[in-house]
């Protein structure tokens, strides 16, 4: 392993990747060395990480079945079996409260950041433990493991994502394949823009924020581990 590509060699499936922590990560770990497939909906946006990155683009939207399977089936096709590592970082975020909060929604927030990873992770799984290796990281959040007032939505699909990534350790245990729930505490993307925190005393200030740069490099500490070590769930916040 090279000191300053210490992923070289690796493929690596980072979803969510048009923007945001997603950008970044797609970004982190190519600068790590690794061969990165870049999944967003935005095709345009994902051209612009390529260019910028030299990774490569698939674009899918994660709340359509079809075009999930289908990226999927084009990812290990041209990999020849699934990727080394998969970061499921892909998201949506917004607050309302319960009495508030829409149907739509609300199944708006299951559908990406809960349902969109299970659909990734039931698609690659199969070739991952035929294999006996691979890694899973599913971005979680603070909110999946603390009940955050207005949080209804999110909450509730960052909840699922903790169950639905604790049931995969037990299953994996001894396979070989790794998993590993990130959990930042807030962290400085635009989603925060229309919500305007640093005017809102129930919020925290933008300056006291994780940066997205925060959350690649924790990606990438559990990702240049060996593979003798498991990090089941990892929790960052500012100091």
């Amino acid at each position: 392993m090279s000191e300053g590509a210490p992923l070289l060699g690796r493929s690596a499936l980072v979803t969510g990747a048009s923007r945001g922590v997603g950008a970044c990560i797609a970004g982190r770990l190519s600068a790590a060395g690794a061969r990165v497939w870049a999944l967003a909906r935005s095709l345009d946006a994902l051209e612009a990480l390529a260019a910028r990155t030299e990774a490569t683009a698939l674009p899918a939207d994660l709340t359509d079945d079809a075009s999930v399977w289908d990226a999927m089936e084009r990812l290990q096709d041209a990999l020849g079996g699934a990727p080394d590592l998969v970061v499921n970082a892909a998201g949506v975020f917004s607050l309302a409260p319960c009495a508030e909060e829409t149907v739509r929604s609300f199944d708006r927030h299951l559908a990406v950041n809960l349902r969109g990873p299970f659909l990734v992770i039931r698609s690659l799984l199969p070739a991952m433990l035929e294999r006996g290796s691979g890694l899973i990281v599913n971005i979680g959040s603070v909110a999946g493991r603390r009940p955050l007032p207005g949080n209804t939505a999110y909450s509730a699909s960052k909840y699922g994502l903790r169950g639905l990534h604790e049931v995969l350790l037990e299953e994996i245990r001894g396979s070989g394949v790794r998993a590993t729930l990130l959990e930042p505490a807030a962290t400085d993307t635009s989603a925060w823009d229309a919500l305007d925190p640093d005017a809102d005393p129930g919020l925290p200030d933008r300056a006291d924020m994780l940066s997205v740069d925060d959350v690649a490099e924790a990606v990438l500490l559990v990702a240049t581990r060996p593979p003798t070590v498991r990090i089941p769930v990892l929790q960052i916040e500012r100091s």
